[in-house]
């Protein structure tokens, strides 16, 4: 039997104030408000076990000076005129806690359903903070934490510096001492910076730098689309498929350390070779999401910091290493323009789109891999040759997503345990289930074969 109940997070007397939503803010902001009910799927879940179990009051309190660490976590946001928006950074308020009591045996089953009807929901970015919490208790210990971020609050680079956060106050530290250990950038001090020249002339350079690049890539990346009749019909379903690969996850360290680059890079590069050799663009451009905290203070952020950097690389289909090695430099450039006004940048676009002047931006790349977590963190290491770890990959199709605006092809890297996941949605006018799973075990047979080649 499963009884619920209510709590609430008290917060008072936190950092308040209110001003322009940073560049980050408004380019999510944007994206959720236009998708309506579709929007949950931006939502970020987090479901953990709580070990050993803990008292619910004190799990409270870590919550609460959480909050205190971390403004966007009591962030609102208001539409002000056309182009405007307002961050709106509370000192006080409720965050409500819906607490299930049930038996320990049952704690994993009733925090998923929680976390689905928790992160299921569109947040109301006007009058919510950007969290949900929930907690799974069995005579007032707490088992499992159920959290559901807006992404308006957090990017999953932040996420993880949340969960740490998490981690470092559950073992005894305060807001205050993290705060003064580890300075974060606010995101009110963030807007404050993009509104000053400085912030404006880095504005006005990135805008410029994606424009030259669309100017001058390829209008249309797959010059032979699988079915372009589909285009049509608004009603198509995009296929979700999910490679998930032992070997990836040995021979992406092994080739970067060889080519002197990071294992980013090779992915990279490889997703960007292997799109050049089916598409029959030798020139191909992906919209890559970067996370933007190359200063500490921004990666100590909490908030949504990340936004796409715009990588073109030419003759992506000549050599594989030299498509990974060049990867790192053209990247370099790419992520120096990956913050900018997006509102402002779409307004170019669009009239570049227009005149028929625009390349083909519909690929997207998205390296949510935490850097500081492997993927034999958890797990032993295979001692298997690669030749034989390959044969383990497996290849599903968990779900399809309705049509989505300017996308051919979406591809996220992922960590999963003793593995490496390659997660890819795709157009079905552009590229159809059979191109997909060509196009994720080229990508894998591509850094597998380079790994084999240096030596087994």
């Amino acid at each position: 039997m499963t009884t619920v109940n209510e709590r609430t997070i008290r917060l008072d007397s936190a950092r308040a104030g209110t001003g322009p939503a940073t560049w980050g803010q408004r380019a999510i902001w944007g994206v959720v408000t236009r998708l309506g009910d579709d929007a949950p799927r931006y939502n970020l879940p987090v479901d953990l076990p709580v070990t050993p179990p803990r008292p619910v009051s004190r799990v409270l309190a870590d919550l609460t000076e959480l909050l205190l660490l971390h403004d966007s976590l009591h962030t609102r946001f208001l539409p002000n005129g056309e182009d405007g928006l307002e961050q709106v950074v509370d000192s006080s308020g409720e965050l409500p806690v819906e607490i299930r009591t049930c038996s320990p045996a049952r704690a994993p089953e009733v925090s998923a359903g929680m976390l689905k009807e928790l992160a299921g929901r569109s947040f109301d970015h006007t009058r919510e903070w950007p969290l949900r919490v929930g907690l799974v208790e069995h005579e007032g210990l707490v088992h499992r934490l159920v959290l559901a971020g807006a992404h308006t609050g957090m990017d999953y680079w932040g996420l993880g510096r949340l969960l740490r956060d998490l981690e470092s106050i559950e073992s005894g530290e305060s807001a205050e001492a993290l705060r003064l250990a580890r300075p974060a950038l606010q995101p009110l001090e963030a807007a404050e910076l993009q509104a000053s020249p400085l912030g404006r002339r880095r504005d006005e350079a990135a805008r410029r730098y994606w424009i030259e690049q669309l100017t001058a890539g390829p209008r249309q990346i797959f010059q032979d689309p699988a079915a372009p009749e589909l285009a049509a019909d608004p009603n198509r379903l995009f296929p979700n498929a999910l490679l998930r690969s032992p070997a990836l996850a040995v021979a992406v360290g092994r080739v970067a350390a060889e080519l002197e680059v990071s294992d980013a890079a090779v992915l990279l590069g490889a997703v960007s070779h292997q799109l050049a050799r089916m598409s029959g663009s030798s020139d191909v451009l992906f919209q890559v999401v970067v996370g933007n905290r190359f200063q500490p203070a921004a990666a100590a952020a909490v908030s949504t910091v990340a936004q796409e950097a715009l990588f073109r690389l030419t003759d992506a289909d000549r050599d594989f290493a030299d498509a990974v090695r060049r990867t790192r430099s053209v990247a370099f450039s790419a992520f120096r323009h990956a913050a900018y006004d997006k509102w402002a940048l779409d307004r170019e676009v669009a009239q570049l789109v227009e005149k028929g002047e625009a390349a083909d931006h519909s690929y997207w790349w998205n390296d949510t891999r935490d850097p500081g977590v492997g993927p034999f963190d958890t797990v032993e290491r295979p001692r298997a040759a690669l030749g034989e770890l390959i044969g383990r990959t497996e290849l599903s199709w968990p779900t399809q997503f309705p049509a989505r605006k300017n996308v051919s092809m979406a591809v996220d890297a992922l960590t999963a345990p003793g593995a490496l996941d390659l997660a890819m949605t795709a157009d079905p006018a552009v590229i159809g289930r059979e191109g997909m799973e060509q196009f994720l075990r080229g990508v894998e047979r591509l850094i597998v074969a380079e790994a084999i080649a240096l030596g087994d």
